[in-house]
């Protein structure tokens, strides 16, 4: 089997509850998402889909996440989409890091995979091992009031875990965060995300305000060795994220930061390949794992659920599904989640069928011409 064509579709997200809205005036309505379709010569086809948050979340930004699948995909005709090491092997002769574009082609080579064996992905990543998982939901950063009246409205569907945004005044912060932990029940997760937010000065003071509440305490400072500053001065359990982007980073920050848990997101690592190797390592090292991306919709959803379900149970904190978060669907909004818990498509590949018609004409498309 070879890669005969790559495509590239372009289209909008729209936050499902207005204003997505993080530290340091990072804020969205809408963000570009970006599709990826492999054609094969044995004519299967395989999905994949990478979503920035604009250009100030990482170092990545939608039109860089096309630029680079575009110089990629040239050197990927004629290869076998089933072969993963080689697929990374080529593109990483072609790009360093950019690891969004690259997550994009690699999600959508395992949907192939798993078509050409007829099996799920979760399957073929070791197994499910929990028929259904817990999901947290992002608060925008906004008033105490109305991010304590978006937990009681989103608790109401069945959402127990919530992952809210600080990172600005340190003061303002801890008000945020005791008026969402005022609005919760005990056994509710907490995670106060700052998304590097803070300086060190900001963080100190923010760890020092929030002591003493049952909450986790999310990538304070930008730099992992900040985070391990902040972390000397404070009693809350640290989760890293941004800055945690191969195995030398996660040992960073378990035994220099003292990190209990890292948030995985497969754009930021190379995509499910990525995904599960870092979750592989932190599962080894006793942390647990958040699974999610950075942003999508229907086939990074399906991408995310897929390695949420094959992990261990005892080592998932939680996973988000973004197609709750997001209004346009590409694959009638599949997987979906119940209750606050999601589980992935049973059908093979991703499990989900993505309907080309209502994406409209390629980006651009790139072909094998007789080879």
């Amino acid at each position: 089997m070879k890669i005969a064509a790559i495509e590239v579709y372009g289209y909008q997200l729209t936050y499902a509850h207005g204003e997505y809205v993080m530290s340091q005036g990072r804020a969205a309505q809408r963000q570009a998402s970006t599709l990826v379709r492999i054609i094969t010569s044995e004519g299967l086809e395989g999905w994949g889909e990478s979503c920035t948050l604009g250009g100030t979340y990482l170092p990545d930004f939608a039109e860089g996440t096309r630029a680079g699948i575009c110089l990629m995909a040239p050197a990927l005709l004629g290869l076998d989409p089933t072969n993963l090491a080689v697929i990374h092997q080529r593109m990483n002769a072609c790009l360093l890091g950019q690891n969004s574009a690259k997550s994009a082609i690699d999600i959508a080579c395992w949907d192939v995979l798993g078509k050409m064996a007829n099996l799920p992905i979760a399957t073929l990543l070791g197994g499910v091992t929990q028929p259904d998982f817990p999901l947290y939901e992002a608060v925008p950063l906004s008033s105490p009031g109305d991010m304590a009246a978006f937990v009681r409205m989103r608790g109401e569907a069945g959402i127990s875990r919530f992952q809210l945004k600080v990172g600005n005044d340190p003061f303002d912060d801890a008000a945020r965060t005791r008026s969402v932990v005022e609005a919760c029940r005990d056994d509710v997760t907490i995670v106060a995300d700052a998304n590097g937010g803070w300086n060190l000065q900001s963080a100190a003071i923010a760890v020092r305000e929030l002591a003493g509440l049952n909450i986790f305490i999310e990538q304070p400072c930008r730099d992992t060795a900040d985070c391990a500053l902040v972390q000397r001065m404070s009693s809350l359990p640290l989760v890293m994220d941004e800055s945690v982007i191969n195995a030398a980073e996660l040992y960073r920050a378990k035994y220099d930061a003292g990190a209990v848990s890292v948030n995985i997101k497969l754009a930021r690592v190379g995509g499910i390949t990525g995904a599960v190797r870092m979750r592989d390592q932190a599962q080894d090292l006793g942390m647990t794992v958040c699974i999610e991306d950075v942003w999508g919709g229907d086939v990074t959803t399906a991408a995310v659920a897929h390695v949420a379900a094959s992990t261990r149970a005892d080592a998932l904190m939680h996973a988000s599904f973004f197609n709750d978060w997001t209004l346009e669907h590409v694959a009638g909004y599949a997987p979906r989640s119940v209750r606050g818990r999601g589980k992935a498509p049973t059908a093979p590949g991703l499990g989900i069928a993505v309907d080309a018609r209502s994406l409209g004409a390629p980006l651009f498309r790139v072909e094998n011409h007789g080879r």
